[in-house]
């Protein structure tokens, strides 16, 4: 570990993963300790154009008695390098050795009994996926999706029929860039110099967003079918959404409000399909990034996620939750001691009859 571009008491270590067509290809690990040693830990991925800045979500969980840790992944952030095309992938699995070394490092080498995931947007994606694949093994005892990547926000027949035709011709550039809308206003509704209160490097969240290829598009797409045809996470999860989508193209108020990046129904219509133990939990006045929302929305986002971590993942160590005992277990517990009682007082009763006996 090394001290992080934040400062202390943040540090970051570098994961080395080998070499793609681009060349040389690292993530990157940040760390931020309790004030106390901790046997939890909440591991944080970010989404597309997009890293770790969100210092206060670290606040929120060290103050609470976890250490916190944040994954800036290949080609993102602190993570991407100058022959790089940033945020580029031809799968979501890809991201799956950085994952699984975060884990591992959190785990094995920093000692840690409890694990959450946090993750937003395409994070929520990447990590559901990585969730499922690793089921049974141990890894994940949460999983946090804030405003989840699980389908494209434009009508039907531009995301399925017209998106594939596109794909197939140009399924041989995945390099090729694909002129779409960007992502500014969303963009301006957060910087500080513009319409928001954050401060971040522009240079790895620029306002318009990184370039979008078909590379990336083709696996964010076979992500999504997917997760849609549904999951198996041995997790409980806690999905999290606005109540509501931006629907403009200019400037509006209602940006600092709403979800200007992703249709929010989508989030909750395929929510379900995750696994056996799902929340879904949803926000008015949310924006995208639902940690970045107004003051008192966003207060209200930690305190969901505090009742829903006490109540899903308790510390280890807690008593377990009493359970009342079941009606026909009473039944049988009766039985048993009605059995009982009468050979108690058949044994009395022979007692007796043989001192009668003795006495004659």
């Amino acid at each position: 570990m090394e001290t992080d571009v934040l400062g202390p008491p943040y540090e970051r270590h570098t994961i080395e993963l080998g070499n793609d067509d681009e060349g040389p290809v690292v993530a990157t690990l940040v760390r931020r300790r309790a004030a106390t040693p901790a046997r939890r830990a909440v591991l944080h991925v970010h989404g597309f154009v997009d890293y770790f800045f969100q210092t206060h979500m670290a606040d929120f969980f060290v103050e609470r008695g976890w250490d916190f840790y944040a994954l800036d992944l290949r080609k993102y952030g602190r993570s991407l390098l100058p022959h790089q095309t940033p945020n580029f992938a031809r799968s979501m699995s890809d991201y799956f050795p950085e994952l699984d070394e975060a884990a591992r490092i959190i785990r094995q080498d920093d000692g840690h009994d409890q694990l959450l995931v946090g993750a937003h947007s395409t994070g929520g994606l990447i990590t559901s996926l990585w969730a499922h694949s690793r089921q049974g093994r141990g890894l994940v005892d949460g999983l946090f999706l804030n405003s989840p990547f699980f389908d494209f926000n434009m009508p039907w027949l531009m995301r399925r029929p017209l998106m594939s035709a596109v794909l197939a011709v140009t399924g041989r550039s995945p390099y090729r860039r694909m002129p779409v809308s960007s992502l500014g206003l969303y963009g301006k509704s957060l910087h500080h110099e513009h319409d928001g209160e954050w401060t971040y490097d522009l240079a790895w969240k620029p306002i318009q967003g990184f370039p979008v290829t078909m590379g990336w598009l083709d696996a964010i797409r076979n992500g999504q079918r997917r997760l849609r045809a549904g999951l198996s996470i041995d997790a409980p999860i806690l999905v999290a959404a606005s109540t509501r989508t931006f629907r403009g193209r200019a400037w509006h108020e209602d940006v600092r409000i709403t979800d200007a990046v992703l249709d929010v129904d989508h989030i909750v219509r395929w929510a379900p399909g995750l696994g056996p133990r799902v929340t879904i939990a949803r926000f008015d006045g949310g924006m995208h990034d639902l940690t970045l929302s107004g003051k008192e929305v966003r207060a209200e986002v930690f305190r969901e996620l505090a009742r829903w971590v006490d109540a899903f993942l308790p510390a280890p160590g807690s008593p377990e939750v009493p359970v009342p005992t079941a009606p026909e277990d009473r039944a049988e517990v009766t039985t048993a001691l009605e059995a009982a009682e009468a050979a108690v007082e058949t044994g009395a009763a022979d007692k007796a009859d043989d001192r009668s006996s003795t006495t004659a």
